[in-house]
């Protein structure tokens, strides 16, 4: 064990914080091992002495590092851990109200019961979402949903463990509840609201409500009338591989908010704005747009043709962490796959994915792989985000149970880069 040093070790030698060492590791600067009993984490001395000769590493141009330790979530080259369990393994063993309770608590706990809403929430909730335009996106809708949950809570500033867990659950289950029935695609007939897909309880688990809300029946192109168990099944998986991603803009965001103190309803709606955006859970939506415009798979390489030609990225590929592969998207796709091989969709999806391999552009991300479940199972425009959504809220909840107990604002500083001071007025 002599060649081998523990973070603070490994931290003092290169005269950084503790913090900084993981953060080397999630940038691939620093490889890690595991000490024989699992939990310390372990630096071979040589090298760390490369670095420290080396200098500290440079951030490349336009990003930034800020360092938070937390105790949620940990992602390697490769894999996705949630409290130290492969997420991956989670996502197709377990429920995502299970995989919620541990980010929240540390344990893997079965519900008692189905999360539901106080009824106060779901009355304010839908009647804001309902007062919307037709055509609005489902993740629009949260948006609206989630404050005006929180004005029918009077005790949403009880921070302790116990009330923001509560409500948690009450979010989550509002924000899927208030969702409005889905209208079918165009040029297809709607589903009977009795009829939902074998396995998807309106009453039970949050991911058959939420494909209950979702799903309008026949996707375009897609033969099915009614999807296999198998889909839902992805859908579940979904939830979890979504559920935290260690501090993504989103949850940097919503933990910042957490840690001035604001009320888990708030810690949510902010993560709410900053995951809309098109670097980050909007990506979905991005690649669910490609894979529409295309007929079939035969006209795949005229629309990604026309897409590179404007000067865009296709989007849903590529991961600037994961460099042999996102883990999550591997996996749903491959679930998607065996519950609907015979999918158009799905065959549109691997058009896609064909056409960007041969251009030796990287491998398709879990923005992707909810697209491709989006389109092949004939949900909603703008599903994916709602799914997104969904799933982060309980990392936001997760993160805001840190900072709660942390020990106040966080706050970065910036480094000044406008003009010199004046000497007059």
């Amino acid at each position: 064990m002599a060649d081998l040093l523990t973070a603070a070790e490994a931290a003092r030698r290169l005269g950084v914080k503790p913090a900084t060492i993981y953060a080397y590791v999630s940038r691939g600067v620093l490889a890690r091992t595991r000490a024989p009993d699992g939990r310390a984490s372990l630096f071979r001395a040589e090298e760390v002495e490369r670095l420290a000769r080396r200098g500290r590493p440079r951030r490349p141009a336009g990003a930034a590092d800020i360092t938070v330790e937390s105790a949620i979530t940990e992602i390697t080259g490769d894999s996705l851990r949630f409290r130290g369990l492969d997420a991956t393994r989670l996502a197709i063993s377990r429920t995502f109200e299970e995989v919620a309770e541990l980010l929240w608590t540390g344990e893997l706990r079965v519900p008692r019961e189905p999360w539901r809403a106080r009824p106060a929430a779901l009355a304010a909730g839908r009647a804001a979402q309902a007062a919307l335009p037709a055509g609005t996106l489902p993740l629009e809708r949260l948006q609206v949903i989630v404050p005006a949950m929180a004005a029918t809570d009077p005790l949403r500033l009880q921070l302790d463990p116990a009330a923001v867990v509560a409500a948690g659950r009450n979010i989550i289950a509002g924000m899927v509840d208030c969702l409005p029935a889905p209208l079918a695609p165009e040029g297809t007939t709607p589903p009977s609201p009795a009829v939902t897909p074998r396995g998807a309880d309106p009453g039970g688990a949050i991911a058959g409500r939420l494909w209950s809300r979702l799903c309008a029946g026949n996707g375009p192109g897609n033969k099915q009338t009614l999807p296999e168990v198998g889909l839902l099944q992805a859908l579940s998986a979904a939830l979890v591989l979504l559920a935290d991603h260690e501090l993504a803009a989103s949850t940097l965001a919503a933990r910042a908010a957490a840690s001035v103190r604001a009320d888990p309803y708030a810690v949510v709606g902010t993560g709410l704005g900053a995951m809309s955006g098109a670097l980050h859970g909007g990506a979905s939506l991005g690649a669910e747009t490609l894979m529409a415009a295309a007929s079939g798979p035969d006209d795949v390489p005229r629309v990604v043709g026309e897409l590179l030609r404007r000067g865009e990225k296709v989007p849903g590929f590529g991961h600037f962490v994961y460099r042999g592969g996102d883990p999550r998207a591997i996996l749903l796709l491959s679930l998607v796959r065996r519950a609907a091989p015979r999918s158009d969709q799905l065959a549109v999806a691997d058009a896609v994915f064909a056409e960007v391999r041969q251009k030796s552009l990287p491998g398709p991300n879990i923005d992707f792989a909810l697209a491709t479940l989006v389109r092949v199972a004939g949900m909603v425009r703008g599903a994916g985000e709602a799914i997104f959504a969904v799933a982060r809220t309980a990392g936001w909840i997760a993160h805001a149970l840190e900072a709660y107990s942390g020990p106040g604002p966080l706050r970065p500083r910036a480094v000044y880069t406008g003009r010199p001071p004046a000497d007059g007025p």
